[in-house]
């Protein structure tokens, strides 16, 4: 029986964990957690998935509060520079394309109609038009939400910030450097040795210690499932710069590079910027220097380097060990999917944890199979950007133009090539709209499409298309900008009068 829950390590994951389980779980279980100083988190400006928003109102965390203490910004989307060919840009957004379905389908007409005067089909989803123009609103949620959006912050002040709400809701931290992990004759971990000689025991220990996977990857040794084959980026440089001015994009930014991507995340105080590349096709030094060049500002630190490798454990839960986070697994961060994968699993784990019985055993399995299946979902997505490039320029992006793509992945392709048909598995991270959005943002439209299109005549489908449009410019044309509505919201929470209206 689990009375007893031990943390190790800080950062994002374990600060999230904890959180979650003092807030949910309070009076059922102690929760513990264990970090050093000595360590350190990774820390980057993070850039996250709207379902950031589900956990942190679970947790009781108000909007305001937090953007302030994290240096936060707002986030429609991604914008995509490079991808197709150079000189391109697509966005992926948190909106929609219209009805996916019938005569009405949207994407179907405006391939059909296939009017240059309609503009991008970018222009037909409200957040992207918000975010080409830079500008921002909360979406009216008594109006259906016709939007979703997520948040950039800076990940170490995340944790400090949840760190501070865990303590007062009784999550004890204790710190210190583990140096062993006592295991049991039957193989369960029975207690932590920090380097001072203290003991922490623990009846569930969830692994949060990062790439270090201390628990699951060292003691337990659980085997890792390398993804390299179909995603050989292994290595990062990171660097903030400092803003240049009030202009805060209401996006992430990812440009495709000779042997990577490199990432731009503006927040409150400064912008993120990072290059993600493979060291396999271009040597650190020159990604490095490609980073440099792809600075707004002034650098406020050293580029620093981090490797990694795409993948995950076989399982994620082994005897009372459970990983969360970068401990589990890691996926490139293309489409800020990182917290999302935490969020989702500790959200099943909460879920097991809060139910009266015991947890079985095969609550444990189905644990781990979801788990595969979500990384799975998630790196075939990822894997979608890079397969369907028609650049040439290089020898990656020759590479992955031509690699073996998985099973999965290619079934998708298929259906959606021949048929149009944007098929969903079980556990996918991304719906339809984000399908869509790629391979239309990618050129990549099906051979033939539906006949039922044809139901409505091709004049009233372009009138259509030309309405929405229309009706989505002027809804964001007296929008504030997204600076602009962030300076008002943090005003607002220092308690300065609110405008009137």
């Amino acid at each position: 029986m689990v009375r007893r829950i031990v943390i190790v390590g800080g950062g994002a994951a374990g600060w999230m964990t904890a959180a979650a389980m003092a807030t949910s779980l309070r009076g059922r279980y102690t929760v513990e957690l264990v970090e050093s100083e000595e360590i350190g988190i990774i820390g980057v400006g993070e850039a996250t998935f709207p379902s950031i928003r589900a956990y942190n109102e679970r947790v009781g965390i108000d909007e305001a509060e937090f953007l302030r203490a994290t240096n936060g910004t707002y986030k429609l989307g991604i914008e995509f520079r490079d991808w197709h060919t150079v000189g391109e840009r697509y966005f992926h957004t948190f909106g929609n394309f219209g009805s996916l379905l019938g005569p009405y389908m949207l994407w179907g007409q405006y391939r059909r109609v296939a009017d240059p005067s309609l503009g991008e089909f970018g222009e037909q989803c409200l957040p992207t038009v918000m975010a080409m123009q830079g500008r921002f609103v909360l979406p009216d949620e008594e109006d259906g939400a016709p939007y979703k959006y997520a948040y950039h912050f800076d990940a170490t002040l995340y944790a400090a910030f949840l760190r501070e709400l865990s303590i007062r809701r009784g999550a004890r931290r204790i710190e210190g450097r583990i140096v062993e992990v006592v295991r049991r004759a039957d193989g369960d971990v029975e207690r932590l040795r920090l380097a001072d000689g203290r003991e922490i025991e623990g009846d569930l220990f969830v692994d949060c210690s990062g790439f270090a996977s201390l628990l699951l990857g060292r003691a337990m040794k659980e085997p890792f499932v390398d993804f390299s084959h179909w995603l050989p980026v292994d290595s990062a440089w990171a660097c903030p710069c400092e803003r240049t001015s009030d202009t805060l994009t209401p996006y992430t930014r990812a440009t495709a590079l000779e042997g990577g991507w490199a990432w731009r995340i503006p927040l409150q105080s400064r912008t993120g910027h990072g290059h993600v590349f493979s060291s396999r096709y271009i040597d650190p030094e020159r990604a490095r220097e490609q980073l440099l060049a792809q600075l707004d500002g002034a650098p406020l630190a050293e580029p620093r380097l981090l490797r990694f490798t795409t993948g995950h454990r076989e399982r994620f839960w082994v005897r009372n060990v459970v990983a969360l986070g970068l401990s589990s697994g890691f996926l490139e961060p293309l489409e800020s999917t990182s917290i999302f994968l935490i969020q989702s699993n500790l959200a099943h784990l909460m879920t097991l944890l809060g139910a009266q019985a015991p947890i079985s055993e095969a609550a444990v399995a189905e644990f781990n199979a979801r788990g595969t299946r979500e990384f799975r979902r998630i790196r075939d997505f990822i894997v979608l950007h890079y397969c369907l490039t028609a650049r040439r320029d290089s020898a990656l992006w020759r590479d992955m133009a031509t690699m073996t793509l998985p099973d999965t992945l290619a079934y998708k392709i298929e259906l959606w090539r021949h048929h149009g048909v944007l098929h969903q598995q079980r556990d996918e991270g991304f719906d339809e709209t984000s399908w869509l959005a790629i391979h239309a943002g990618m050129r990549h439209w099906p051979e033939r499409t539906d006949p039922v299109l044809e139901e409505l005549p091709l004049a009233d489908a372009r009138e259509v298309l030309r309405q929405r449009r229309d009706a989505i410019a002027r809804a964001v044309a007296p929008l504030p900008s997204h600076h602009g509505y962030l300076a008002m919201l943090m005003n607002l929470a220092q308690g300065a009068t609110p405008p009137a209206r």
